[in-house]
Order: C-alpha cells, then structure tokens, then sequence
C-alpha cells in the first residue's frame, strides 16, 4: 500500500490538473457532493429528492459543446450532468438530488459506486489483477467468468462443478462455449448473427438466408444488426430480414410455413425494452424453438438488457426453453467496464481468432467484477425478488388506481414499464418525475408508443420503492 501511495504522489497528478483549466471549483464541488450522499442513510435522502443541496453548484464549468447533438452538445451554455453519484441517487452539476431508475441507463446493475464492488477492484489492483491484456493469454478471471456463465446457463448439470469437464464440452445439446474477447453488446450480437449465417452456409441450405425478428428488436448499434430492425435498407446484401410482432403465433407459424429451410435464424429478447418493455410469452418462445429446430435454423436469445437482473443470471431460462445461442453484455460487469460474451453449443464454435474480437475485450479487472456481480447477486437472491416482486406489485396497483390514465403495465419485476393512454400524458408525466428528482426514461418516438420505463439498481430496497411509488402516486394525481 505504501508503494502505491508514493507511487500516486510522484505522479503529480490531481483531479484538478486531470479536468482541466477553471475546474477546480467543479472537482470541489464534486467531492463534497461525494461526502454529501455516502455521510447520510438512504432514508435520510429519500426524504430529500428532488430538492437543492445547499452549497453544491458546479454548472457553467465544463460545458458539452463539442459533444454530439444528440446527447445535448453540439453548443457552448450550461449544463446540468452527474456530478456524484450513489447506489440509486446521484446530485446533479447543480445541486439537485435524483433517484435513479433507470440503474444508470440500465447497466449500472448494484448502483452506483457499489462498496462491495469497487473493494473487488482495489484488491484486483493491489495484488496483479490486470486491466486488460491480449485476448491469446487471458488472466484467471476472464477463465473463471466464462466457466460461471455455462454453469449459470447450466443449473442441473453437477458435472460443471468437477474438476473435469470432459461430459460437458462432449454433449453438443448444451450451452458450453464462450466468446468472451468482446467489448459491448453489439459487437457480441454482430458474432452471433456471423456464427448463424456462417452456420446457415454450411449446411448448404437454400439462399438467400431469412433471418426472422422481432418488430421493435434492439440488437446493437452495427449496420448489421441496425438493419435487422428496418435501418441501412439499401447498405446490407446477402441474407433477407423478415419482422414479425412479437407473441403472434399465428404469423410466426406462417412465416416458419413460408421460409423454411431458408431460415437461418430466430431472434428475440425476453424483454423488450425498445418497444415499451414489451414481454415475449414463454409459449411463443417454445413454438420458436420448435419450429427453428424443425427447420434447422439457430434460436437466438439476446439478454443483453435483461441478463444479471435476475438471480438465475439468463431470464430466458423462465420461458423452459434452451437457445443454441446466447448474449450478454451490459449489467455484466455493472457498469465498470464494458464486456460482453456470446455462449453458444460447442458445434458452432466456428469463428476464427479474428472473425468477432474486441482489443479491450479481455479484460481481467472487468471480469472480476463480473464474478463480484454474480457473486452478490446470488448472495442477494432472497430480497432481490422480494423486493422486484414488491415494486412489480405496486405498479399494478398504481394502474389500478388511474385507469383513465395508465393503459397497461409492461414488463416484469427487474424492469417495467407504464404504459399511457397517450403519447403526450406520457412524456409530460415523464417531464414531471425528473423535475421533480425521479430519474426515469420516456419510450415514446415511435407511433403508438407512450411508456415511461423504469429498471432500478439491485441495490434498491424496499423503503425506496415505497416511497417512490408514493411520489409516482402524487404526480398522477396532478393533472
């Protein structure tokens, strides 16, 4: 620890120097904000969201001007960003305190500045646990984080828990290979989409290849996996994407009738948060499965939103069903680093060393918070459910309560949606709860959508979810 010390010192630098010219005050402010919520009890600042912390300002220091137009850049005035942050609250640059429920964008999966996690880290650090490193020669956590994703994909096979293996990676039904060299989630689902149209050209089947979707799917930022939901329309070639709404049978059973044997695959995600939350039946993914097996073609589970929510890590495995493959990503490693892994069946380990890589995807560090993540998690399973059961249930009520202005509640337990009778009560409503210190995200770009989605830390406990199911109570009854 002393070395590390001298070592900080002789550096020579700060915060200060780190943030640049004029922000001294800001980095002040920063960590007096720090001090603010980790020297009070999340009782003592659930009764003060929404409210000015005296003596903590910093806006107008650091503006957004050279930040794309899309995240409010793109000109020079001032702004209103993260200052500190903690579990599910964070004080505003100035000054306002907000209750996060959206987990941070919904990867920030214990919180922010988690202290079980963030000691994971400084034990990594302190005693050779590496950041990151050639993907040839991976570190102990990156191989441990890969045997704990088949185990968890895998509940009842006790041969996972023996010091051989040779059972497992022999049985070509199950999930027992990982591609872990990646970084985010859209590299990962563009590595699945090359394994099933590299899968779909080995077995000779008919060309072009179909892939079948869900409308409204999100599977990344890629070009490809951006065209599977109607973007780039003139930029892609080789395999035909065809849409189907999601838990109608009777156009998945037509479009398996149509295509066939030239499908080379079947995407879905338990839960769609790019279409209001919108929960896929465990029946329709069983006839998926079915009829993909019939046909030959891949089934694809994209967890990427919703892997790590739950404590049986996939929520896949709620609908009964085996995929041939399966992403994850984000809540992976709660935020801290981005990494991402595809788990798959051992015959479709076909990719070469370069074919889906990221140069910051092995990350050693990373991966030992992801085993820290899983490790709490399963730790927490008790009130984690208790708890997501608690707020679920609460939320219906809330519908029951304003019939006349909730339409619906979407989702599940980990992550939910209300839906609104109207696209313009929804985004004021969602206006009212950041105004007043309830951080959530409006889903309502689209025609016919108008939800405020919601998917909080696992950190959360119950009084936090009483009292902001109190709050949401009061700004439904304001007109």
């Amino acid at each position: 620890m002393q070395e590390t010390t001298l070592h900080q010192e002789s550096s020579g630098l700060t915060l200060t120097d780190l943030a640049g010219p004029g922000a001294g005050a800001m980095v002040d402010h920063m960590i007096k904000a720090h001090r603010f919520l980790t020297d009070r009890t999340d009782g003592d600042l659930l009764k003060l969201i929404g409210s000015q912390i005296h003596g903590i300002d910093a806006s107008n220091l650091i503006d957004k001007a050279v930040i794309q137009q899309s995240y409010g850049g793109g000109h020079i005035g001032p702004t209103d960003d993260l200052l500190a942050g903690r579990g599910v609250f964070y004080i505003s640059e100035k000054g306002k305190l907000y209750l996060d429920g959206t987990a941070g964008h919904y990867q920030v999966t214990w919180g922010y500045n988690h202290p079980v996690l963030t000691d994971v880290v400084r034990q990594g650090l302190d005693n050779g646990v590496v950041s990151d490193n050639h993907s040839n020669i991976p570190q102990w956590p990156v191989k441990r984080l890969a045997r704990r994703l088949i185990e968890a994909a895998n509940p009842n096979m006790p041969e996972l828990r023996s010091s051989d293996i040779s059972k497992v990676m022999a049985a070509d039904d199950r999930l027992n290979t990982v591609l872990i060299g990646l970084a985010t989630g859209s590299v990962a689902c563009e590595s699945a989409l090359k394994i099933m149209l590299m899968q779909h050209e080995r077995l000779k089947k008919s060309d072009p290849a179909v892939v079948v979707v869900l409308k409204g799917n999100y599977h990344g930022t890629g070009i490809a996996m951006q065209y599977l939901r109607d973007m780039w329309p003139t930029m892609i070639r080789g395999f035909e994407v065809v849409d189907v709404e999601p838990n109608d049978m009777d156009q998945l059973e037509a479009v398996f009738a149509t295509y066939g044997e030239r499908i080379a695959g079947f995407w879905a995600e338990p839960i769609m948060m790019n279409r209001e939350a919108l929960t896929i039946e465990p029946a329709y993914l069983q006839i998926a499965r079915e009829r993909t097996r019939q046909v030959g073609a891949l089934m694809v589970m994209d967890e990427i939103q919703t892997g790590f929510w739950t404590p049986e890590v996939f929520m896949y495995r709620q609908s009964g069903i085996t995929p041939d493959i399966v992403i994850v990503g984000k809540g992976m490693t709660a935020g801290f680093h981005p990494l991402s892994a595809v788990l798959y069946r051992r015959p479709l380990d076909m990719l070469a060393q370069y074919d889906a890589i990221s140069t910051n995807g092995n990350a050693g560090l990373a991966a030992l918070v992801a085993l820290a993540n899983m490790a709490l998690t399963a730790q927490s399973k008790e009130r984690i459910n208790r708890v997501q059961a608690r707020l679920f249930d609460k939320l219906k009520t809330l519908a029951e309560e304003f019939p006349d202005r909730i339409a619906a509640i979407h989702g599940c337990p980990a992550m939910a949606g209300l839906k609104f009778h109207s696209r313009q009560d929804a985004l004021s409503f969602h206006r009212r709860c950041v105004d007043n210190g309830l951080w959530l995200r409006a889903h309502a770009y689209h025609e016919g959508h108008s939800t405020v989605l919601m998917k909080f830390a696992l950190c959360v406990d119950a009084p936090i979810v009483d009292e902001y199911i109190k709050r949401l109570r009061t700004l439904l009854t304001q007109a």
